[in-house]
């Protein structure tokens, strides 16, 4: 049995692979997938790739092309879910603010630097045509300690998926402003190089599993409530967030590789504009 520890977030999107490690579909092919949750999401999780303390990260576009920039030996094996990622703008409940434009000047709460919530304030504030070079943070490390940042009066705003947020804008934590979408497919699956060129067949099984998984993964009778119960979530909010996802099967294409690198340049968060090949393994 071929043991490989993998990561990702405590999300709804997960859900395929917990249903087949559940059905035991990568024991059936000789392989022990040992999965672990991240709260703190991805940029705790480029630190584990590159540290080797896993082997495999379901992990978000834009940040793993920035750790890879960087030197990260690490290469994208496929995407995971191909549509964007709506991130929720949130402020605390009772600020006064009530729009987007009021936070032009304000701090933002992130999980760490290099995570999707550090990336996206920047690519948020360019397209809004705000000074990006006057961006500050206060890093909270997870959703727990952002609602511990904003309860109490650091006047930050936060931005993390809509949909994982909503129970705490539903319950008066938070008050939403509005959303930005990643303009690119927002989950890829990720591995090191180390583990790639020892274990490329056990790699090749994994995706055809979880493409399996994946591709069925809206068929599945009330699904919807599966996700409901799981996650906390009201089943309209699941609703929703269904008919806005996509899961994808394939590679990432070149040319959002060099899109995302292209933004990420403009914004000086990476030093160059390198191949895709750098980043794509096949």
């Amino acid at each position: 049995m071929k043991r490989v520890k993998i990561i990702g977030v405590p999300e709804h999107f997960n859900l395929p692979w917990h249903l087949a490690l559940e059905d035991n579909a990568f024991k059936d092919r000789g392989i022990q997938l040992e999965w672990t949750d991240i709260p703190e999401g991805t940029g705790k999780m480029t630190q584990m790739l590159q540290h080797g303390e896993a082997d495999l990260g379901v992990i978000l576009t834009e940040g793993v092309i920035k750790s890879i920039s960087q030197g990260n030996p690490v290469k994208i094996v496929q995407e995971y879910v191909s549509s964007p990622l709506f991130w929720g703008i949130h402020v605390d409940a009772n600020s006064e603010r009530n729009s987007v434009t009021a936070l032009k000047d304000d701090k933002v709460a992130i999980s760490r630097i290099g995570s999707g919530s550090h990336l996206m304030a920047y690519i948020h504030a360019q397209d809004r045509g705000w000074d990006t070079e006057n961006l500050e943070f206060e890093i909270i490390n997870n959703l727990d300690g952002a609602v511990e940042n904003l309860s109490n009066g650091s006047n930050a705003y936060f931005m993390w998926e809509h949909f994982t947020t909503k129970p705490l804008v539903d319950n008066g934590t938070f008050r939403l402003l509005g959303d930005c979408p990643t303009p690119w497919p927002c989950f890829v699956i990720a591995a090191t190089d180390t583990f790639i060129s020892k274990n490329a067949g056990a790699l090749a099984h994994i995706l055809d599993i979880i493409n399996t998984y994946t591709s069925e993964f809206k068929q599945i009778p009330s699904i919807d409530r599966t996700l409901s119960n799981r996650y906390g979530q009201k089943l309209e909010d699941i609703k929703e967030w269904l008919s806005k996802t996509t899961w994808g099967q394939k590679q990432l294409p070149e040319q959002t590789v060099n899109e995302v690198q292209t933004r990420l340049f403009d914004l000086n968060l990476i030093d160059e504009v390198k191949s895709p090949k750098t980043f794509l393994w096949k």
